[in-house]
């Protein structure tokens, strides 16, 4: 069992910061290695995209439209991941997803998403 619990989401205007948090825990959480976290978004009508995940091994990495603004880092004690987001547009607006993926395992865990939205 996985549960990824998220927060720091909200409205705000153009050029805004937020930090979004996700923490692990659960019986699988507690007796294995979490590997990757990260985060994904979803708009509306549009496919779920790849925010920015990390690891020990991979390190950080962000999808080119967010990289100059965003900035994702890990706590591997508390196993909780942040997102920090700067300058943030409105086409940033979307259920932000956190997602987890213990080391060596193959199955994807996804938090209920918390929602940004950016208003101009």
């Amino acid at each position: 069992q996985v549960q990824l619990v998220e927060s720091g989401g909200g409205l705000v205007q153009v050029g805004d910061s937020l930090r979004l948090s996700c923490t692990a825990s659960g019986r699988t959480v507690y007796r294995n290695i979490v590997g990757v976290m990260g985060w994904y978004r979803q708009a509306p009508g549009r496919e779920r995209e790849l925010v920015a995940t990390i690891s020990r091994a991979g390190g950080p990495h962000s999808a080119d439209s967010v990289k100059d603004r965003f900035t994702i880092s890990r706590d591997y004690v508390k196993n909780t991941v942040y997102l920090q987001m700067n300058n943030l547009k409105p086409e940033d607006t979307a259920v932000y997803l956190c997602y987890a993926r213990m080391y060596r395992g193959t199955e994807d865990y996804w938090g209920q998403g918390t929602q940004v939205t950016v208003s101009s």
